[in-house]
């Protein structure tokens, strides 16, 4: 769940190639599964779930918009946990952004739920996630973009091997404002 009671700020997070990739299993009755036709629904129950979006439908709309008409690309980089019942209940996203030609390798809406966080599937998911993006685009340098109201989440992306980005403007076409972030959130990471 996002921490508003913090200012708002920008964290660019990055992986430097040959970085080892932490092992974190699932739980007893979870497992991985890659997107399918339809799963855009579940994607924005998770996100909402967060605050990411105020309403599921709203982050719906936004994947159908942004990822969906990438069919090959979105059930490939797409990756959601199930539960014991079938739910999906965590995502994550394999992707890239553009700053003119160049491409840069980007894990976007990484997500738990929040009455199954605490069970390690965040660690499990994200070490999924960045080996799944290792297998797409090779060991190279990965960013993730977060924010001050998920300094939990930093935490979680530090044990991952991502470290805070100082020396870049714009990586990904994304303004960085780590700087002023770990002003703000310095104490709680």
């Amino acid at each position: 769940m996002l921490d508003k009671s913090i200012p708002y700020a920008r964290v660019i997070m990055k992986r430097q190639p040959g970085t080892p990739v932490p092992a974190a299993g699932l739980p007893a009755g979870y497992s991985f599964e890659y997107y399918r036709d339809g799963d855009e629904l579940a994607w924005g129950i998770i996100e909402a779930s967060v605050a990411e979006f105020e309403h599921a439908e709203e982050a719906t709309l936004y994947f159908r918009e942004n990822y969906v008409p990438y069919a090959t690309e979105v059930s490939r980089r797409t990756l959601f946990i199930r539960n014991e019942a079938g739910n999906k209940v965590a995502t994550f996203t394999a992707w890239w952004n553009y700053t003119g030609n160049r491409r840069y390798p980007f894990m976007h809406w990484v997500a738990v739920m929040p009455r199954y966080q605490g069970l390690g599937l965040g660690r499990a998911i994200v070490a999924q996630g960045v080996q799944r993006m290792i297998e797409l685009e090779g060991d190279c340098t990965m960013y993730i973009p977060t924010q001050t109201w998920s300094h939990k989440a930093i935490r979680l992306y530090r044990w991952a091997g991502f470290e805070p980005v100082l020396d870049e403007a714009a990586p990904g076409g994304f303004e960085n404002q780590t700087a002023r972030a770990l002003t703000l959130i310095g104490h709680l990471l």
